[in-house]
């Protein structure tokens, strides 16, 4: 609560000189870095299934150490990041992600014009491709600051927009060349346009950080509490210094010490010390809810793209039916302000916003790794039945571990929102139709 107070006192974007081109520069950032991973995204199960055919063995394979990475680094990550400055964490970010990228989309088009580089440099390949998600699960939106939480939902809205567009055209596009040109040359446009992009990211991003001095005054104060923090830590208390110099540091003090020290290092471990901060939070059970809906291969991931190549529907085809499924967010994108306006957030049940407005900016991206990571590890569950069932022509079973996974999710959201309201539904105005009509 007090961080929310300090938040809305803070300097406003509104306030700050031309906001809105520097608005637009973060838009456009955000839309070339969003573009290069949808195309990727889209791409890399018809590689797979087109290098190995006749199996989603190798599309599950890369599925798996995808989500693993992400999985296993993401809280890791949440935590080295956030004791850098915004700078630093653009520079590594860009840099690690967009060349990432490149030697990627190098790597496929050396597969695929000599097919005999699977057996020799498919380890070679994985590496590359796990560079890319080690730095995929952490973004730089979350460092904004200074904002209070309406303008932070209708910017989180935008920029939602912004991905749900680049996933309906960029595989559209994508789909095109691979289906009327060739997957080598769908490989060589990815390669080429994350070498030109990663300046233009960079430029845009950074004049944003030049424009807003909030974001330099956020990153100093985090910067600040954690150095703060650690020596804190690292100090003996002047109780337990008076206690030594009384006792004369007896054994039982000493061991008593010890065991506090260790029980403190133990929670500092990385992976520890990120769940506890995740686990504390109003939003750990939604979160959850969310992850499980990863558990699935009916969002045209990897898998679900391999399959239907493997069908024999062509590229541009499977573009436009994950476009389709695109304009659907996107659409939800456009009524969330108007609903968001009218009841609580928790009935629209957008969790990027509550992690916004009810996690304290020192813990944004110490959760978000976390939840990056939890939803990469039921990614990756779903691409381990994957790797069991690697038969395309048994595709319906992970079909239908999809369809419990999305009840579960629904089951444990609404447990959550009968925590927080005492009920799911206002069964009086439930019989007259009106049951999203003002609070409860």
């Amino acid at each position: 609560m007090e961080e929310s107070i300090i938040l809305r006192r803070e300097p406003l974007l509104a306030q700050q000189e031309n906001p809105s081109s520097l608005i637009n520069h973060l838009y456009i950032g955000h839309f070339l870095a969003r573009w290069s991973a949808r195309m990727w995204e889209f791409s890399v199960g018809l590689y797979m299934i087109n290098i190995w055919p006749d199996s989603l063995l190798y599309a599950a394979i890369y599925g798996a150490i995808e989500s693993a990475s992400i999985a296993l680094f993401g809280p890791i990550i949440g935590r080295w990041v956030d004791k850098l400055s915004y700078v630093k964490v653009l520079q590594l970010w860009l840099v690690t992600q967009n060349l990432s990228f490149v030697v990627a989309g190098a790597t496929v088009v050396s597969l695929l014009v000599n097919s005999s580089l699977k057996f020799t440099n498919f380890p070679v390949f994985i590496s590359l491709v796990l560079i890319i998600n080690i730095c995929g699960g952490i973004g730089v939106l979350s460092t904004l600051a200074g904002q209070p939480p309406e303008l932070l939902t209708k910017m989180n809205s935008v920029t939602r927009r912004i991905d749900l567009s680049c996933k309906l055209l960029a595989p559209v596009i994508t789909g095109f060349i691979i289906s009327f040109v060739s997957l080598k040359a769908s490989a060589i446009t990815l390669a080429l346009w994350n070498t030109v992009s990663v300046w233009v990211e960079y430029w845009l991003f950074t004049s944003v950080y030049n424009g807003i001095p909030a974001l330099a005054q956020s990153s100093q104060r985090r910067m600040a509490r954690l150095s703060q923090s650690d020596q804190e830590r690292n100090n003996p208390t002047l109780e337990e210094d008076s206690l030594l110099s009384v006792t004369g540091g007896t054994s039982e003090l000493a061991n008593r010490k010890c065991s506090k020290k260790l029980s403190q290092k133990i929670s500092e471990i990385p992976y520890i010390a990120a769940w506890r901060v995740y686990l504390k939070q109003e939003v750990a059970l939604p979160g959850l809810a969310l992850a499980l809906l990863f558990f699935t291969v009916l969002s045209f991931g990897t898998l679900m793209t391999a399959t239907l190549e493997w069908e024999g529907i062509p590229a541009y085809v499977i573009g436009l039916g994950r476009g389709i499924s695109a304009v659907i967010g996107i659409a939800a994108t456009l009524v969330y302000p108007v609903l968001q306006s009218h009841i609580s957030s928790i009935r629209t049940g957008l969790w990027s916003v509550w992690s916004q407005d009810l996690v304290p900016e020192s813990d944004r991206l110490i959760v978000g790794g976390v939840q990056n990571s939890l939803q990469s590890l039921m990614d990756l569950l779903a691409y381990v039945m994957g790797i069991i069932i690697s038969d395309p022509r048994e595709f319906w079973k992970l079909t239908l571990l999809s369809c419990l996974a999305v009840t579960s999710a629904a089951v444990l959201y609404c447990i959550h929102v009968y925590q927080v309201r005492k009920h799911i539904f206002h069964f009086d105005r439930l019989i007259w139709g009106k049951c999203f009509v003002g609070e409860s």
